[in-house]
């Protein structure tokens, strides 16, 4: 008579490593079919910036081409298949090196606006601002300041249907905009903290 066979050989050392678990192997492809939908949610200039095999490139492709539910949701399903086989850390590192770059460029647009309302009310402001960089030309950007400020004053005499008037406004951003404030005022501050 045969001898039974052990149906669980691994149990009798219980610091073997398995492997992942189930779930774990499932939470594994759904975030490939995430990274999947993102980028087929990419334009084609990105796209083109990623380092992908030909196979995974063409399979995206179609993907953004498909109108149909069902077919879009398959071929979602085979880029997410295709991911698995390749090594998905450098694409989630460049697409999250462009989300996080959109958000500094978001919060240095911010910083410009407040340092332009700051000019736009503040004399103390403009004070700092050539103290930050002294090489700026004063007299021009005081008399875009002085040209915003009486826009903003005739902007309030307007009627409420009429559109206010933005051109002074938008070219003193402008020259803000075109300064570097990467570089640290001699006093040590950030320029870009105004």
């Amino acid at each position: 008579m045969p001898e039974p066979m052990d149906e669980h050989p691994q149990d009798d050392d219980p610091d073997a490593y398995r492997g992942p678990s189930k779930s774990q192997v499932k939470r594994d492809m759904h975030a490939l079919l995430d990274l999947g939908r993102e980028l087929i949610a990419l334009p084609q200039g990105k796209l083109a910036q990623l380092s992908l095999d030909e196979k995974l490139r063409d399979a995206i492709a179609l993907a953004q081409r498909i109108n149909s539910n069902e077919g879009r949701r398959r071929q979602v399903h085979y880029v997410g298949k295709l991911l698995r086989q390749t090594d998905a850390l450098p694409i989630r590192q460049q697409l999250a090196e462009w989300a996080n770059g959109s958000h500094e460029q978001a919060r240095a647009m911010h910083r410009l606006e407040a340092l332009r309302e700051r000019l736009l009310t503040d004399d103390a402001a403009l004070t700092e601002l050539l103290d930050a960089f002294p090489d700026m030309d004063i007299q021009a950007l005081r008399a875009q300041i002085r040209a915003a400020r009486k826009e903003a004053h005739d902007n309030q005499a307007r009627q409420a249907t009429q559109e206010p008037a933005r051109k002074h406004y938008r070219a003193l951003f402008q020259t803000l905009k075109q300064l570097d404030f990467e570089d640290k005022t001699p006093d040590g501050h950030n320029a870009g903290d105004y």
